[in-house]
């Protein structure tokens, strides 16, 4: 009822509810993000009142990583079950009564791991960046890739921004206030979705942004979608794995997630402690971090409509590789993170659009947001395995070190590799010649 009437008003004002649906999708990816990013402020704080070291808070943050990429494919059959806005309200209702849980009931280890990585992991999965690829796909025609790059750059800019407030709660109220603005902000999100959101333009008498009219309905043709199989996305992996674009797209995207949310996110105020850096100042790098790749992710979108997305790749993964394997030489000082922080937040995330559209142009548009999503599962697969390498790196060896210059070797073999892809152009059925 409210989405109808707010629908007809804009209309007036020729503004398409595509842009409403997209909105929501911001914020929901935003306040989970947000969640997925918080624990990397409380690694300190943990290790003083609990006394357990890195290596044991970052297997469960490896898990969560895991679980938020595995049920990636999942959750697009969901959201076709039981639509998106049951979909975001489920996965916003348990990211805040996890992060409640933790604040208020946490006093154990297996505690952590249950909470952090099962509650948190699974919550955030439900939605995760197959929400995006499926709200541009199917309420957008035009600007798809913008729209992408959009709803990229708030995931991981909520990964960040929320930062430097946690930092700040830590330092002069105590670690467990600093969770009350995620929460807030999950139960804020959930409310609007309730009232806001619609799964398909057609569910208000809409075509897709951007799309022509509708051609004549065919004889027995069925108005509602096609409910899809749990099954799907295995049959969706498997016929992807016949292709070695897909094993380049994953390879690559596995180092996305080892360079970035596991490593970076979750470590950097740890890592900056080790160079006399407090959690509020490295909280604020990483907030400029998220500043950057908010501006680098929406004109990596824009980009991406416009060039060969395997030369954008290219610059992504070598300046962010680059950027990588200076961090250790920056002395830690304002300039040092400041330059840091601008070459490196440029590209955080920019790899999203690029990779979903050369995803897109070489598998079907009805598989090609499945098929993403388990490409992001080897992103987050990346997460999981930096997160927990560089924590038991800092655990056995007392550093970072080596897990940052392993990363950013990384980037720079991934930044060649991309040239391996061959997408192929997805053409339209050949239409009979029309008769005079």
């Amino acid at each position: 009822m409210f989405a109808q009437a707010l629908s007809r008003r804009l209309a007036r004002r020729g503004i398409h509810y595509a842009w409403v649906v997209a909105a929501i999708a911001f914020l929901t990816m935003l306040s989970s993000a947000a969640a997925l990013g918080l624990p990397g402020a409380f690694l300190q704080p943990l290790n003083h009142e609990f006394g357990w070291s890195t290596e044991q808070m970052s297997s469960a943050l490896a898990v969560r990583f895991a679980l938020y990429g595995l049920l990636g494919p999942f959750a697009a059959i969901f959201m076709n079950w039981y639509g998106l806005r049951r979909m975001i309200c489920i996965a916003l209702a348990l990211i805040a009564v996890g992060l409640l849980l933790v604040s208020t009931a946490m006093t154990q280890l297996w505690q952590l791991q249950l909470l952090w990585g099962l509650v948190l992991g699974t919550g955030s999965g439900l939605t995760a960046l197959v929400l995006g690829a499926t709200v541009a796909t199917q309420w957008f025609e035009q600007r798809r890739g913008l729209v992408l790059g959009l709803l990229t750059a708030s995931s991981a800019t909520g990964q960040l921004i929320f930062l430097p407030m946690a930092a700040w709660l830590i330092e002069h109220v105590g670690w467990r206030a600093a969770i009350a603005p995620a929460v807030g902000l999950s139960v804020l999100v959930a409310v609007l979705a309730m009232l806001f959101m619609k799964s398909r333009p057609e569910d208000l008498g809409l075509r897709p942004y951007g799309a022509g009219p509708a051609p004549a309905p065919q004889a027995g043709a069925a108005g509602a979608p096609v409910r899809r199989s749990l099954l799907e996305p295995l049959a969706a992996l498997a016929t992807a794995a016949r292709s070695g674009t897909f094993w380049v797209l994953a390879g690559t995207f596995f180092v996305c997630g080892l360079s970035t949310g596991g490593l970076i996110q979750t470590h950097f105020i740890s890592l900056c402690g080790d160079y006399g850096l407090g959690p509020v100042p490295a909280a604020s790098v990483l907030a400029m971090i998220g500043a950057f790749d908010f501006i680098g992710t929406i004109a990596s979108g824009w980009l991406s409509d416009r060039f060969d997305n395997r030369r954008l790749l290219f610059w992504y993964y070598g300046l962010r590789g680059l950027s990588l394997m200076w961090l250790p030489h920056s002395d830690f000082s304002l300039y040092g993170l400041s330059f840091f922080a601008m070459f490196y937040g440029l590209d955080w995330v920019a790899t999203v659009p690029p990779t979903a559209k050369l995803t897109t142009a070489t598998f079907d548009k009805a598989r090609g947001p499945m098929i993403f999503g388990w490409i992001f599962a080897a992103h987050q697969l990346g997460s999981a395995a930096a997160a927990y390498g560089a924590g038991l790196t800092r655990t056995i060896m007392m550093s970072y070190s080596p897990a940052i210059y392993a990363a950013g070797l990384a980037c720079l073999l991934a930044a060649l590799s991309v040239f391996l892809v061959r997408p192929r152009a997805v053409l339209a059925p050949a239409r009979p010649a029309a008769q005079s």
